[in-house]
């Protein structure tokens, strides 16, 4: 493959026809949705690996997201096929490890990690392991994760408030932040004259959404700033490739969350928790949202219920925590449970005692 051979011909000619035809999933290939900017799915299932996209711009390579140390070794070969010129910068759209872990594989192929100051802020709040004396989250995943354990956690060292831009004459790509989404340091890379848009986890496309580290009120409003820019072309952190409408598809989900958990209000805890299965099935019948209902639903129902001023109703285990739960959803085992528990219902985990 040449860099001038597209790896799906309907990308080539979804850049004309978008948002109305879209490549199919192809996980674990590449798709080259324009010249020079390039998409690929990762395998969520087996490995959990994150989407990845890369830029390759006049003089070197800027990748989007680091992804785990077994997904950054993965993409490396495929980013080398398409270019000679060095990968120098690898965007953390945020902190979670499946986006974030992977730093030290970039920095030894001679990259810097680059992320929004949210990125580190948050890491000094969950992996106390390398910015406290307290085992933080890295050591959590090392446990189960041989492609950690065998790494080490490198917090990106280049950093930007609002925003920071690559501009080569010829491709530009802003790397942005719009507010708190799945995270408070979510970041973008936006690709003006392509209108293609790389969202992290901020936007997903299926069952997804982990919530616990963000806030869905403020969510909704990023989202609404994203959908500003004018996307033609939306790269999600998890699933296939879309367009615009993924933007609208998050938003009106959560939307519709929202507005179930609010018919809660002054319930206690045991109701909310009770109305979960409701709230499931209202959902589900919603055509256009449904793919986003999965395991995480009751405790994003918590979550926004929480947010309205009520109690949680989910109790925390010793060992299913909200990030253990996310890695199950991103792939990775659950911790301390046999492999026949692992693709369960990972959120109602969190209720046995």
């Amino acid at each position: 493959m040449t860099p001038s051979q597209p790896t799906c011909l309907c990308a080539v000619l979804a850049l004309t026809f978008a948002p109305a035809l879209r490549c199919p999933a192809e996980v674990n290939q590449v798709t080259k949705l324009a010249p020079e900017v390039y998409f690929h799915e990762g395998d969520l299932k087996a490995h959990g690996h994150c989407n990845n996209g890369w830029i390759v711009l006049e003089d070197y390579v800027l990748v989007v997201d680091g992804n785990f140390p077994s997904g950054a070794k993965e993409i490396i070969p495929k980013i080398k096929a398409n270019t000679d010129k060095p990968i120098r910068f690898a965007f953390d759209t945020h902190h979670h490890g499946d986006h974030a872990y992977g730093n030290q594989v970039w920095v030894e192929n001679g990259a810097t990690p680059v992320a929004h100051v949210g990125v580190i802020e948050e890491m000094k709040k969950y992996e106390t392991g390398i910015f406290g004396d307290r085992p933080g989250r890295w050591e959590d995943a090392a446990k189960t994760r041989p492609d950690v354990a065998a790494s080490k956690l490198k917090p990106p060292t280049l950093l930007y408030r609002s925003e920071m831009i690559f501009d080569d004459g010829k491709n530009r790509v802003e790397l942005l932040h719009f507010g708190v989404a799945h995270t408070h340091g979510d970041g973008w890379a936006w690709l003006p004259n392509e209108k293609i848009l790389f969202t992290g986890d901020a936007c997903v496309n299926g069952p997804y959404n982990y919530a616990a580290d963000g806030n869905v009120a403020e969510w909704i409003k990023t989202l609404e700033a994203a959908k500003k820019l004018g996307a033609k072309t939306v790269c999600p952190g998890h699933g296939p490739v879309g367009g615009p409408e993924l933007l609208d598809a998050q938003q009106a989900y959560f939307m519709a969350l929202t507005a179930e958990v609010k018919k809660l209000s002054g319930k206690d805890p045991a109701e909310a928790k009770e109305a979960v299965a409701g709230i499931r099935d209202t959902l589900k019948k919603q055509e256009r949202i449904a793919r986003y209902v999965g395991d995480f639903l009751p405790a994003q129902v918590e979550k926004v219920f929480v947010e309205m001023g009520g109690k949680p109703f989910l109790p925390k285990t010793a060992y299913v925590d909200d990030h253990g739960d996310h890695a199950v959803a991103h792939g990775g085992p659950l911790p301390l449970r046999p492999p026949s528990a692992m693709r369960s219902n990972a959120m109602l985990l969190r209720a046995e005692k």
